[in-house]
């Protein structure tokens, strides 16, 4: 009788690569992520701005508030008369 005096080795599992991008180095710094996304940041932040100007001239140039002081039954037929109004004007679409 012939006697095997080999271990049984399994065989190592090769390092995964998407495994490795967790770790910091590979992530590199916060320059480094921000030089990644500049493109997305730069959108969000004109984005940003624009929504900003759209909101001021939305509030500053907006139609006075007619219906306020009124109760809830007349506050809701006088916006319902304003948008009759609009749509008659051609301003205002309805789908």
């Amino acid at each position: 009788m012939v006697v095997v005096d080999t271990q049984v080795r399994t065989p190592t599992p090769k390092p995964n690569p998407l495994l490795d991008l967790t770790k910091q180095s590979e992530l590199g710094s916060f320059s480094t992520i921000i030089r990644r996304h500049q493109f997305l940041l730069t959108a969000l932040a004109l984005l940003a701005f624009l929504c900003t100007v759209y909101l001021y001239f939305a509030v500053t140039l907006g139609e006075d508030n007619s219906c306020s002081g009124l109760t809830v039954t007349q506050k809701a037929l006088c916006h319902a008369q304003h948008v009759k109004q609009t749509v008659a004007k051609g301003k205002m679409k309805i789908l």
